[in-house]
C-alpha cells in the first residue's frame, strides 16, 4: 500500500521498487470496468486477477488508465493491470505501465477470454494471432507484435448464429458459476508458475488443464 500511495503523490517513479528488469512481470487481465459488465465471460481476465490478489494478498487501485496492484513472490516483482480503456484500447493502458516500469516484454502475460475453447480450459501461448479478440487486437497493434505471452481461457461456444457478443458479454451459467472457482484457482497457479518457472515450463505442465 505504502509505495503505491507514495506513487501516487508523487514520491515514486514507479510502483515496484525492484530496479533489476530481469525479476519484474506484469500481469494484465483483460475486461471492461463497469458495474454492468462484471461477472462477464468477456471479464474473466479481471476475475483471474481479483482471485490472484486474494491469494497473494494484495490490493488493487485506482491509477493512470487502470486499477494496478503489486506483490512479490521468491525475489521476483509483479505488477498487475486491470486497464480501465475498455477492452477495444487495452493496448495503450499495457504499453504505458511495461514502459513505466521498465518490464521485458518477454516478461508480459495478457489474461484473455476465449470462444475457440471449452469452458474453463486454459491455453498458455507465447505468440500467436488476435483471433477475432479487439482486446489483443488493440494490443498487437500498439506494440507492433504477436510476439507477447498471453493466457487464454476458454468461455466456449454454445450461441447460436450472430449471438456472440450475448454470448461474451453474458454472465456465467449456473453450471459455469459453480466450477469457476476452482478455475480461477488453477489460472493464478499459472500465473505463479509463469513468474517462477518461466513460460515453456508452464506451457508444459498446465496446458489443456
Amino acid at each position: 500500500m505504502f509505495p503505491f500511495l507514495n506513487f501516487l503523490f508523487g514520491k515514486k517513479t514507479s510502483i515496484l521498487e525492484e530496479k533489476d528488469p530481469m525479476k519484474k512481470f506484469m500481469i494484465v487481465g483483460l475486461g471492461n470496468m463497469g458495474d454492468e459488465y462484471a461477472g462477464t465471460r468477456h471479464n474473466i481476465g479481471f476475475q483471474i486477477l481479483n482471485s490472484l490478489a486474494k491469494k497473494q494478498k494484495f490490493t488493487f487501485e485506482t491509477a493512470k488508465l487502470g486499477d494496478v496492484g503489486s506483490f512479490k513472490i521468491k525475489g521476483r516483482s509483479v505488477l498487475c493491470l486491470k486497464p480501465s480503456t475498455y477492452m477495444n484500447l487495452s493496448g495503450k493502458a499495457l504499453k504505458y505501465w511495461l514502459d513505466k516500469e521498465n518490464i521485458p516484454l518477454n516478461h508480459l502475460l495478457v489474461i484473455t477470454d476465449d470462444i475457440n475453447l471449452p469452458f474453463g480450459t486454459l491455453r498458455l501461448k507465447t505468440k500467436g494471432s488476435d483471433g477475432g479478440h479487439n482486446g489483443l487486437r488493440d494490443i498487437q497493434n500498439t506494440l507492433q507484435s504477436n510476439q507477447y505471452n498471453r493466457l487464454r481461457f476458454g468461455v466456449g461456444a454454445e450461441f447460436s448464429r450472430g449471438r456472440q457478443v450475448d454470448h461474451v458479454l453474458g454472465k456465467w451459467s449456473e453450471e459455469e458459476a459453480a466450477a469457476l472457482k476452482e478455475r480461477l484457482a488453477k489460472a493464478s497457479e499459472v500465473v505463479a508458475s509463469f513468474v517462477l518457472a518461466g513460460v515453456k515450463i508452464t506451457m508444459n505442465q498446465f496446458n489443456g488443464t
